[in-house]
C-alpha cells in the first residue's frame, strides 16, 4: 500500500536520483567515446554535440538517431558501444561535486532515496562502484534495462515510488535531462532540474525547478532542517 501522508517538515518522503550528470560526472566520457566512434562510421559529431542530441535517452535511441543523420552502423553497434564506453568508464569518473554530503544529510534526515536511470546496470556499477556509491545505494538502484520502461516514460519512477510504498506526490525527482523532467511530470512527482548547461530552457519547458549547483539541492529539500534535530 501507497503511504500517502503528510510531511510538516516540507521534506519529500522519496528522493529518487538520476544517475549520469547527476550522482557522476560520466557525460563528458561516454560522449567523447560516442563522438569517436561514429566517426568510424561516418558521422561526425563533437563530444558536445552528441550530449545535446543524446542526452537522456537509451543507446537504442542514439543508435536510430545516428542512422538517422546518416551513420552507416553495424547490426552489433549496441554491443559495441557499450564495451567502449564501458572500457573508458573503467578508467573513473568524477562524482558531482556536492552530492555526497546531499547523501549525508538524507540519511541524517531518515529519508529515503534511490537511482532511477536509462542507463544499464552494468554501467551504473562501473561509474558507481569506482565513484564509492554502488555499495551505498545498495538494492535501491533500478534500471531501464530491468525494469522495462525508459524515460520519458513515467514506469521507471513509479516502479521506484512502489518499491518504497511512497505515493508519487510525495517523490522528488533530480535530473539534469528534460527526458527525464519529463519522466517525472508525467508521473506526478516534483522534478529539480540540475541545470549546469545549455539544456536548462529544456528542463524548465517541462516543468522542472532548476539549481545550478549541487549543494543549492539541500534547501529545496528543506534538509536544513535536520540540523536542528
Amino acid at each position: 500500500m501507497m503511504r500517502d501522508k503528510e510531511n510538516r517538515s516540507g521534506q519529500p518522503l522519496l528522493v529518487i536520483f538520476d544517475c549520469d550528470g547527476v550522482l557522476v560526472d560520466s557525460e563528458l566520457a561516454t560522449n567523447a567515446v560516442i563522438s569517436t566512434n561514429l566517426a568510424r562510421y561516418g558521422l561526425s559529431l563533437s563530444a558536445k554535440q552528441c550530449k545535446e542530441r543524446f542526452m537522456g535517452g537509451q543507446m537504442i535511441d542514439v543508435m536510430q538517431a545516428a542512422i538517422g543523420m546518416g551513420a552507416a552502423l553495424p547490426a552489433g553497434w549496441i554491443d559495441e558501444i557499450y564495451s567502449e564506453v564501458h572500457a573508458r568508464l573503467e578508467a573513473g569518473v568524477p562524482v558531482i561535486d556536492g552530492i555526497v554530503d546531499i547523501l549525508d544529510q538524507l540519511d541524517l534526515a531518515a529519508i529515503p532515496y534511490c537511482v532511477a536511470s536509462n542507463g544499464s546496470e552494468k554501467k551504473m556499477s562501473i561509474t558507481l562502484g569506482k565513484a564509492g556509491l554502488w555499495k551505498r545505494f545498495g538494492d535501491r538502484i533500478f534500471s531501464a534495462h530491468t525494469i522495462g520502461h525508459a524515460k520519458p516514460d513515467p514506469g521507471l519512477f513509479l516502479h521506484a515510488a512502489r518499491h518504497f510504498g511512497i505515493a508519487p506526490n510525495d517523490c522528488v525527482v533530480i535530473e539534469d535531462s528534460a527526458t527525464g523532467a519529463k519522466a517525472a511530470r508525467r508521473a506526478r512527482m516534483r522534478c529539480y532540474g540540475y541545470a549546469t548547461d545549455s539544456h536548462s530552457e529544456e528542463l524548465a519547458a517541462e516543468g522542472a525547478l532548476l539549481f545550478h549547483e549541487m549543494r543549492a539541492l539541500s534547501g529545496h529539500l528543506m534538509l536544513h532542517n535536520t540540523n536542528s534535530r
